[in-house]
This record gives C-alpha cells, sequence and structure tokens, in this order.
C-alpha cells in the first residue's frame, strides 16, 4: 500500500509540475502578445485621413520623404491622447528650431514649407537667412528699414524691383536690376563694362547730357569704360592719357580740370 501510495504521489507531482510550466509558458506568450504593439501601414491611416497625403504630397518638405505617418503620431485616440507631437520632438539643434509657436508660420504640420506669413516678420527668417540679414545691416539703405516679410510675401518668393521702384529706362526688368543692384544691398552699385549708358544717364542726367553734346573723342566712350566697376569711381584722366604735356606745364596747371573743364564737357 505505501509503494502504491508513493507512485501515485510521483504522479501526482509530475502532472502538477507540466501544468505550472505549461502555464508558465503559455502566459509569457500572452503577455508578449498584449505587449506587442499593432503594426499599421501608411495606406491603413489613409483609409481615414484621406486629405493629409495629398497636401504632404504637394507641400510637405522633407515630412514627405523622411517620415511615415507613426513616426510623428505615435498615439492615436482613445488609447492615446497625444496625438500631435511637439515640434521638438525631431527638430533640435539650430537657432530657429529654439523659436516659440512655430504655427505661427507654419499653420499646417503637412505643408511646413507652404508658410504664412503675416504682420512684420524679420527675426525669425534671419535664424535662416543670416547672411541677407547681415548685408541689409552693413550696407544701410531704405532696404534696412523694411521687414523681410514686406518684401517677400510669400516664403522664398523674389518680389520683382518694380512693384516699388520706377524703372530706370523702359526696357529694364528684374535681372537687369540685380546686375546693378544686389538686393540686400542696393546702393552697393556693382556693373560690368558692357552695362549701357543710358541706364548711368537715367540717374545722371547732367553728365549724360554734357556728354552726349560734346565733341570730343570721350563721346563714344560707354560710362562703364571710365567708371569701371564700381559706381561712383572717377579715375584720374592719367589713368588713360599718361602725362600729355611738359612737365613744367603740369606744375603750373595741376588739374586738368583748370584747361579742360569736366571730362563729360571736355574742352
Amino acid at each position: 500500500m505505501r509503494m502504491l501510495s508513493r507512485k501515485r504521489g510521483i504522479a501526482f507531482f509530475s502532472i502538477f509540475s507540466v501544468v505550472v510550466m505549461a502555464l508558465v509558458v503559455f502566459g509569457g506568450h500572452i503577455k508578449a502578445a498584449s505587449a506587442k504593439k499593432p503594426s499599421l501601414s501608411n495606406s491603413q491611416c489613409v483609409v481615414c485621413h484621406p486629405d493629409e497625403p495629398a497636401t504632404i504630397k504637394a507641400h510637405g518638405g522633407k515630412h514627405k520623404t523622411k517620415v511615415g505617418c507613426q513616426d510623428c503620431h505615435v498615439e492615436h485616440p482613445p488609447a492615446g491622447t497625444n496625438t500631435i507631437p511637439a515640434c521638438s520632438t525631431c527638430h533640435s539643434g539650430k537657432a530657429h528650431y529654439e523659436l516659440k509657436k512655430c504655427s505661427a508660420c507654419h499653420s499646417n504640420t503637412h505643408a511646413p514649407v507652404d508658410l504664412k506669413l503675416e504682420g512684420e516678420i524679420t527675426g525669425p527668417c534671419l535664424t535662416c537667412h543670416p547672411q541677407q540679414g547681415d548685408e541689409v545691416k552693413e550696407y544701410p539703405s531704405a532696404h534696412t528699414d523694411q521687414a523681410c516679410s514686406e518684401c517677400h510675401k510669400t516664403h522664398r518668393q523674389v518680389p520683382d524691383c518694380m512693384e516699388c521702384h520706377e524703372k530706370h529706362t523702359e526696357d529694364m526688368e528684374f535681372e537687369t536690376c540685380k546686375s546693378c543692384h544686389p538686393v540686400h544691398m542696393p546702393l552697393q552699385v556693382t556693373y560690368t563694362n558692357k552695362t549701357p549708358s543710358r541706364y548711368c544717364g537715367s540717374c545722371h542726367k547732367k553728365a549724360a547730357g554734357l556728354l552726349q553734346a560734346n565733341k570730343s573723342k570721350h563721346h563714344d566712350l560707354a560710362c562703364a569704360y571710365c567708371h569701371r566697376n564700381k559706381h561712383k569711381v572717377i579715375p584720374p584722366c592719367t589713368a588713360c592719357h599718361g602725362q600729355p604735356h611738359p612737365y613744367s606745364m603740369l606744375q603750373k596747371f595741376p588739374e586738368c580740370g583748370n584747361c579742360h573743364s569736366a571730362a563729360h564737357d571736355l574742352r
């Protein structure tokens, strides 16, 4: 009897051990299954959110190519309430990303480069475009007192100069303006030796009139031939004419204009 009872005890313990191990293993599978997040694809998100993909495709910038729906939207109601993440979750390390109220300009996160510029905005612009800000300050002009958004009403939109300024000549267009006037330092006038004299004459009417009436060889020279490369540069006569008179005469009349008047009205 004792032998039979002992065998039954061993059998019962073995069965109990197997059941316990099965429960442990099964319970582990249940826990792992419950901890695993459901896997969704972008195509599944689109079923309920059809408008956002079209917006991203048209204006998404890097949001279109670098991230998927769940890279930003890690939670979804009702289980999760943090549906829209802060921009700083991904964007950091630049002065621009430290600005507050991103939505003031980036009103649609699915179209982050389609900015809304309202009011006078300068500071936020210069966090990405510091060179332009430095140029405007270093070379003062009427542009210095204007907010960036006064000219750039839409992000990356470059206005035509003639929206605010009158043409020098009727045939002028935007590229012609830029060839002489760098837009963020417009008074630093530069030009090539092929610049037509009529462009110069539109501002320097007196000099152009005198030169037009002049019968000397200067009449046939372009303004840019003498006033080379930089605006308001007045070359010495000797740059072209050397020393045309005896030294004794130059000692008595050191200034060419004493006898020959101005270069535009040469006598």
